[in-house]
């Protein structure tokens, strides 16, 4: 294939792992795209527990520091990851045994479960992702980062998109059919994570006799020197806290709009995210490329502007709510605008935040940027989403979509002043 031409031996055995890791993970998260549809509409949770089910997603990134310190002393990083997948990811089999849902929904104790049975799966991201992101920069000669990345997350999207669309068939035909595809998710889950660990790893782990709680310390001081040393890279962070607010706000508030304001169907919101992500699949090689030419604030740009178009245009939704309802998919035309830019804003997302914290560092230091990069994700997790529940519930959709068009503004703005005067070195 021409896509590994020109790669070396390394690169070419990392690169059909990380297709591999890639298509599994894909598989497993296309099922969990509804996971907030299914909870609010099968399941019946609140508004409140629909926040929590998707902070957690991000506020595990809390505990970044504290992942990255037990790898950076743990000499088997292989036995590390594969117990850490199967310690998180098994437990999804439970839902086998969940009782069938009713129009009441489930008994209030199944919800807490669920929740807690998704946060204990999200945790495995705190040790994975940086591993991800060291195995790649560690195999991945500099020139061909970017564009190997952006193959895989093409892979990806591809999986994710049949994987939903599946998935919202069987929702419709049978509320119950997560029970099953759920245990799936985790089997795969913990599939992918054995595959990524065949990838070499080159990097030896750091004889450290101090006992971990006191090399936290020394952990948050790092954070504080490297975002205080390296100003481009803190500039994108800033960026990245700003953005990241306004997603986070406006997300669960989102999935609330899709049922109370546009009466949407499992169908129909499968319909949605595959639209999405056939954008995002067309426009991945190109993003692909250009981070690895561009400076990742000029990137951020584009990922920023994009989202905020995207909710721009699903707040106006409300006001033109004109649709076209074929085989029981209702076709927002407004809304058909605003999954277009959400498909640049998917498209472009998972490498300025996969990778672009790699272009401010060494090879070497590319899991303590990546760290610092996941902690201050998991810091604005524990804000944002019930900061926005709570602004949807007190002033309605449009003013919480206006709040992150604002943030959004704000980081465009702080990404050309940033590379203007502040250019990477």
């Amino acid at each position: 294939m021409r896509i590994f031409d020109n790669l070396n031996k390394a690169e070419a055995k990392t690169f059909r792992l990380h297709l591999f890791y890639s298509l599994m993970e894909g598989i497993a998260n296309g099922a969990l795209i509804l996971n907030e549809f299914i909870f609010i509409k099968s399941l019946k949770g609140s508004n409140v527990q629909l926040a929590f089910l998707f902070q957690f997603s991000m506020v595990v990134f809390l505990f970044a520091m504290l992942a990255n310190e037990v790898m950076r002393r743990y000499t088997n990083r292989k036995l590390l990851l594969r117990i850490t997948s199967i310690v998180t990811r098994l437990p999804l089999l439970g839902f086998a045994f969940f009782p069938n849902v009713t129009g009441e929904g489930i008994e209030p104790i199944y919800h807490y479960l669920f929740l807690g049975v998704f946060l204990l799966f999200y945790t495995s991201k705190i040790a994975v992702i940086p591993s991800i992101n060291q195995y790649l920069k560690g195999n991945y000669r500099h020139e061909n980062f970017g564009r190997l990345f952006g193959y895989a997350t093409t892979v990806n999207k591809i999986c994710i998109m049949t994987s939903t669309f599946v998935v919202g068939l069987l929702l419709d035909f049978n509320p119950n059919s997560y029970k099953w595809f759920y245990p799936l998710v985790g089997v795969l889950g913990i599939i992918s994570v054995f595959q990524l660990t065949k990838m070499d790893f080159v990097q030896k782990a750091e004889l450290v006799t101090t006992p971990i709680w006191h090399t936290l310390s020394s952990s948050f001081k790092r954070i504080f020197a490297i975002l205080k040393e390296n100003k481009p890279f803190r500039h994108l962070e800033y960026g990245f806290m700003l953005y990241g607010f306004a997603w986070m706000s406006t997300h669960a508030v989102i999935t609330i709009f899709y049922k109370e304001a546009l009466d949407l169907n499992y169908s129909s919101v499968a319909f949605y995210n595959n639209a999405f992500n056939l954008v995002a699949i067309a426009f991945l090689p190109l993003f692909g490329k250009l981070i690895g030419n561009r400076d990742p604030r000029r990137f951020g740009i584009i990922t920023f502007g994009a989202l905020l178009l995207f909710i721009f245009f699903t707040g106006a939704t409300e006001y033109y709510p004109y649709f076209t309802e074929i085989l029981g998919i209702k076709v927002y035309y407004v809304l058909l605008i605003a999954i277009f830019f959400n498909g640049i804003f998917m498209g472009s997302m998972p490498i300025l935040w996969g990778i672009g914290s790699s272009y401010f560092c060494k090879s070497n230091e590319a899991a303590d940027y990546q760290s610092v990069h996941m902690f201050l994700t998991g810091v604005r997790a524990m804000f944002a989403p019930i900061i926005g529940i709570q602004l949807y519930e007190m002033y309605g959709f449009s003013m919480t979509y206006l709040i992150g068009i604002a943030l959004l503004v704000i980081a465009i703005a702080l990404m050309i002043y940033s590379e203007k005067f502040f250019p990477k070195k």
